[in-house]
């Protein structure tokens, strides 16, 4: 068995502690130059702008702080050497070091039974570094909804009506849509999500979002046509993360980001503020994009999700939550399992299948993985060049070489 390192074998730097000043006045990247959102979903932005711009996204629209706390949730270091990860795309085999640079990662964090076995980031990013989460949100404001049923502010749960609660969309085609079809993206809608499409249904709501009008995204979603019968079919759509984020928003009667807070960044100790975007000045937040936070953070909320959703012993989630949101859903009629939980992936390799991990994921190669079988979570900020289709290496092939990696060291004679 390969001896664990005992001096790093990345490049980090130590984040300022609480006590020391606003973290938010001395953040390092605070003065390099930065591109636009339309240039961000077009896939228009040359490399070293592209990372400035996803570390800075906060300067791109108004933003609300997700405050941290002061006792970070422990990350205890028990270095790996990951050299002999050997991931395989199109019959042929790449290691660590082809899989940072031709996936453009910015940075990588694997945690095993919840230490720290590996860590790098790359292109001037450092530990106290915020990075763009872009749909990686998605999965945190479905939490987020898990945990508003669970404190009972959503007395009906899962079969809740979506417009009893987003009076905006009343008479339209969201009419009969239950918070379970909203999580699914299985409203029935119709909604195209092309990024790069200037005339998609997605890029208007970027411009609802540009125009920053209260309300905005709501007159886009309630516009939209029925294109099937709610629990039908599928249809990814980031409208419906704004729908869920305006639901939820109204059940808890406060701010996701201060909910977001109080329920999790401070109690189960992230150790640096996020911020979220908001629709408007003092609005709602995004639901679907545009939370800002540091890597070990971002792995701390996948290993959340891997401890069962509990603090303290404590369950922040309704009973079976976890499951249900995290594994393939049935629609209504459906012949076989969706793909996809309450806006989180299920596994799409054989080898996590088995181990039912799941992902949280955004476009230009943001992820959350969590191996629950293998006590596993690795969180990855990237900067592809792309919103989609420019990963050289599938990031679960990835992922299923790394866990196959430590199995085989923590299974080697010593």
């Amino acid at each position: 068995m390969a001896s664990r390192s005992t001096q790093p074998d990345f490049l980090c730097s130590t984040s300022p502690s609480r006590s020391e000043p606003s973290p938010a006045a001395a953040y390092r990247h605070a003065d390099e130059p930065i591109g636009n959102v339309e240039q961000i979903y077009s896939g228009q932005l040359v490399p070293d702008l592209a990372v400035s711009t996803f570390r800075n996204i906060d300067r791109l629209f108004p933003s609300r702080t997700v405050a941290a706390g002061n006792s970070p949730h422990p990350l205890r270091q028990a270095l790996e050497r990951l050299d002999g990860v050997i991931a395989s795309a199109n019959g042929e085999p790449y290691d660590l070091y082809d899989y940072l640079a031709l996936n453009s990662v910015t940075g990588l964090l694997v945690l095993q039974r919840g230490d720290i076995v590996y860590e790098t980031y790359q292109r001037g990013n450092h530990r106290d570094t915020r990075w763009m989460s872009m749909s990686v949100a998605k999965s945190v404001c479905s939490t987020l909804a898990g945990m508003a049923i669970q404190d009972g502010l959503i007395p009906q749960g899962l079969a809740a009506q979506v417009t009893d609660y987003v009076p905006a969309l009343a008479g339209g085609a969201y009419e009969g849509v239950s918070l379970r079809d909203l999580l699914m993206m299985a409203s029935g809608v119709a909604w195209n999500e092309t990024y790069v499409d200037p005339d998609s249904d997605r890029r208007s709501l970027l411009r609802a979002q540009i125009a920053q009008k209260p309300g905005g995204a709501m007159q886009v979603m309630a516009a939209l046509p029925r294109a099937a019968e709610p629990g039908t079919l599928h249809n990814y759509s980031t409208g419906e993360t704004q729908i869920l984020a305006e639901l939820v928003r109204r059940a808890v009667g406060r701010p996701l980001s201060d909910y977001l807070s109080e329920k999790l960044w401070q109690p189960y100790g992230m150790e640096s503020d996020a911020r979220w975007w908001l629709e408007s000045a003092d609005g709602v937040e995004i639901g679907g994009s545009g939370i800002a936070a540091t890597l070990r953070d971002y792995a701390r909320f996948g290993q959340f999700m891997l401890d069962g959703g509990r603090i303290d012993g404590q369950p922040l989630l309704p009973e079976g939550w976890i499951d249900a949101a995290t594994r393939p859903t049935t629609l209504v009629g459906g012949q076989s399992p969706l793909e996809y939980g309450y806006m989180w992936w299920t596994a799409w390799t054989e080898p996590s299948r088995r181990d039912r991990a799941f992902a949280a994921r955004g476009i230009h190669g943001q992820l959350i993985y969590v191996n629950p079988a293998r006590d596993i979570v690795i969180a990855q900020n990237a900067a592809a060049p792309k919103p989609l289709g420019r990963l050289v290496i599938d990031p679960m092939v990835f992922c299923d070489a790394v866990v196959a990696h430590l199995e085989g060291q923590a299974g080697a004679p010593a």
